[in-house]
């Protein structure tokens, strides 16, 4: 039977609201994550979170690539991937940003925040700061599997 990757947090389930700590109305803090199932021969992961529900199209909240496929999760904050690993690069965000920026959506109904892992064939040869859009052309071809964790989010 083959294993499925799965990305999960321990401070949210998937379909359900992501604590405010992680979110522009508290710390925003990108929030801890696990990875299980990572297939054999991946060379790196990519980690994008972005909202469909944003008024004007999808928003794009933290854009993360090469990140070693030996590492079972991230911690809150994340730091360690960026002092202890010169390849790991973060892409632009919707607010212009190269790091986790957190759920800030209008008030109003809830949205949904899309915490997608990809596992690669290969490490992504792209400088800093690009798209979303470029990292997502980049890894066609070179996927071996996805998951997805989704979390929501209200400002009233």
């Amino acid at each position: 039977m083959a294993i499925t990757m799965e990305i999960h947090s321990s401070v949210f389930e998937n379909q359900k609201p992501i604590p405010m700590r992680y979110t522009c109305e508290g710390e925003d803090l990108s929030p801890p994550l696990t990875f299980a199932g990572v297939p054999q021969g991946t060379k790196s992961l990519v980690l994008i979170v972005d909202d469909p529900d944003a008024p004007r199209g999808t928003f794009d909240h933290w854009i993360v690539w090469n990140i070693p496929p030996t590492l079972a999760g991230l911690s809150e904050g994340a730091k360690e991937l960026f002092s202890k690993n010169s390849a790991v690069k973060q892409g632009l965000n919707g607010f212009q940003d190269k790091k986790y920026r957190g759920p800030c959506p209008p008030p109003g109904k809830p949205h949904r925040y899309f915490f997608k892992l990809y596992a690669l064939d290969n490490l992504l040869d792209l400088k800093e700061g690009v798209s979303k859009q470029e990292v997502e052309k980049a890894i066609q071809g070179h996927t071996l599997e996805k998951a997805e964790l989704i979390g929501t989010y209200q400002r009233s």
